[in-house]
C-alpha cells in the first residue's frame, strides 16, 4: 500500500473520529446567537404638570428605591389644597346646621298643625258668633220696625184727634183745654213716630255691622283653613329637610375626596424612584414645563436581568424550564455566566409583530419559526452587575 493511501486512509478515519466527538459532545445541547440581555425599564413620567424646579440625579446615576428624582413647583397645588380644605369645612359647618335643622322643623311642624287646628276651631266660633250677631240684629230691625208702625199709626190717630178738636172748638163744644191736650198728645206721637224711625234705622246700621263681623270672621276661618292645609304639609317638609341634610353630607364626601385628591397632587409633584436602579435617557432639565404623562427618564434596575433567547421552533422538542444554560457574552470575550432556562414563550415571535402572517392566504411559503425563551441568570453570577439590556449573548440550553 502506498503511502498516499495510508495518508488519506488516515484522515479518512481522524475526521470520522473528529466528527464523532463533535457530535458527542454537542449531543444534548441547543445553542443560538440570537439572543440579548433583557431588563425590566421603569419609564418615570410625572403625574401633575408644572416648572420642573430641581433635578438631583443625572444619567447613569446608581438610585435607591424612594429617592427624589425631580421636583415640580408646588406653590399651586398648595394652594388648590388649601382651597379644597376651606371648602370642605364649609360644607362640614352645612351639614351641620342642617342636620340641626331636621328636628326643629320637626318640632315647628307639629306646633303649627297645633296652632293651625286651634286657629281653625276659633274661627268657626268667630263665625257662629257673628251669625248669631246678625240674626239679633236682625231681630232687632222687625222690632223697631213693628214699633215704628205703632207710632206712625199713634201719630195717624191723633192728628185726626186734633182735626176733629179743632172743629168742635169752633163750635165751642170743647175747651181750650181739651184742645191743647190733642194737639199735644199729636205732637208726642209724631215724635214717638221720628223715633221708632230712628231705631228702625240704628237697627239697620246693626245689621251691616254685624253682616261685616261675619264676612271678617269667613274670611278668617278661611285664612285658618289655609294655615292648617299649610300646617298639614309638615311631615312632607321634614322630608324636604332631612333630603338637604342627606345632600350636604354627601358634598361633605366629595370635599372630602376633592381634598384627598389635592394633596395626592401635591404630592405627585415630588417625582421618587419605584425601585432601585440606574436612571438612564434622562430628557428633563431644570426650569422645563412638563405635562402629565410626559417620559422624563427611566430607572434600569440592574439586580433582575435575564436573556431573551430565540430559538428555533426545531429545537424546543426537548427543552423544558429548568434546564441548565450556558451564556456566552460577547462585550466581555465571550465571557460565560451560568443561567437556566425560566419560561418558553406562548407563541412565536412573529404573532408579537405589528404585523403578524396570515398563512390561510394560499401564498403560504414554509418558514422556520423562532420562539422567545426567558434564560435567568443564577444567583451571583452577575454581582458586578455587568450585563446591560440589549447586549448581543449566545445561549446554551442543556436539554440532557
Amino acid at each position: 500500500m502506498s503511502k498516499r493511501i495510508r495518508i488519506a486512509i488516515a484522515g479518512v478515519v481522524i475526521a470520522v473520529l473528529a466528527t464523532s466527538v463533535w457530535l458527542w459532545a454537542t449531543a444534548g445541547r441547543e445553542t443560538t446567537d440570537d439572543a440579548q440581555v433583557d431588563a425590566h425599564v421603569a419609564p418615570i413620567a410625572v403625574r401633575v404638570g408644572g416648572t420642573v424646579t430641581e433635578v438631583p440625579v443625572k444619567d447613569n446615576q446608581q438610585v435607591e428605591a424612594g429617592m427624589v428624582l425631580l421636583m415640580i413647583d408646588p406653590r399651586d397645588y398648595q394652594v388648590a389644597l388649601d382651597k379644597a380644605r376651606a371648602e370642605l369645612a364649609t360644607a362640614e359647618a352645612e351639614a351641620a346646621a342642617a342636620r340641626v335643622n331636621v328636628p326643629i322643623t320637626s318640632t315647628a311642624a307639629t306646633s303649627n298643625l297645633s296652632t293651625a287646628q286651634g286657629g281653625v276651631e276659633q274661627a268657626q266660633g268667630a263665625i257662629e258668633a257673628a251669625q248669631r250677631g246678625v240674626d239679633a240684629a236682625t231681630a232687632r230691625v222687625a222690632t223697631a220696625q213693628a214699633r215704628q208702625r205703632e207710632a206712625e199709626a199713634n201719630a195717624v190717630k191723633t192728628a185726626k184727634d186734633v182735626d176733629r178738636f179743632k172743629a168742635l172748638l169752633a163750635k165751642d163744644e170743647i175747651s181750650q183745654q181739651q184742645f191743647d191736650a190733642a194737639v199735644a198728645a199729636a205732637e208726642a206721637a209724631h215724635a214717638a213716630a221720628d223715633s221708632a224711625k230712628a231705631q228702625v234705622q240704628e237697627a239697620q246700621a246693626g245689621i251691616s255691622v254685624a253682616q261685616s263681623q261675619l264676612t271678617q270672621a269667613r274670611a278668617g276661618a278661611a285664612q285658618a283653613t289655609a294655615q292648617l292645609q299649610t300646617a298639614r304639609t309638615g311631615p312632607q317638609q321634614v322630608a324636604a329637610q332631612r333630603a338637604r341634610a342627606s345632600s350636604a353630607d354627601a358634598r361633605v364626601l366629595q370635599q372630602r375626596a376633592a381634598v384627598q385628591q389635592a394633596e395626592l397632587n401635591l404630592q405627585y409633584t415630588t417625582v421618587r424612584a419605584p425601585m432601585r436602579g440606574v436612571v438612564s435617557k434622562k430628557t428633563v432639565e431644570v426650569g422645563q414645563v412638563v405635562q402629565p404623562g410626559q417620559p422624563l427618564m427611566s430607572v434600569i434596575p440592574l439586580e433582575e436581568v435575564w436573556v431573551t433567547a430565540n430559538f428555533k421552533e426545531t429545537q424546543l422538542e426537548n427543552m423544558r424550564p429548568g434546564q441548565p444554560a450556558i451564556i456566552e457574552v460577547d462585550a466581555y470575550g465571550g465571557r460565560d455566566f451560568k443561567a437556566h432556562v425560566e419560561s418558553l414563550a406562548a407563541a412565536t415571535g412573529s404573532r408579537f409583530s405589528l404585523l403578524p402572517p396570515e398563512n390561510a392566504t394560499g401564498n403560504f411559503v414554509k418558514v422556520v419559526q423562532r420562539v422567545p425563551v426567558r434564560i435567568a441568570i443564577d444567583e451571583k453570577q452577575d454581582a458586578e452587575q455587568l450585563l446591560r439590556p440589549g447586549m448581543s449573548v449566545t445561549a446554551k440550553v442543556y436539554t440532557r
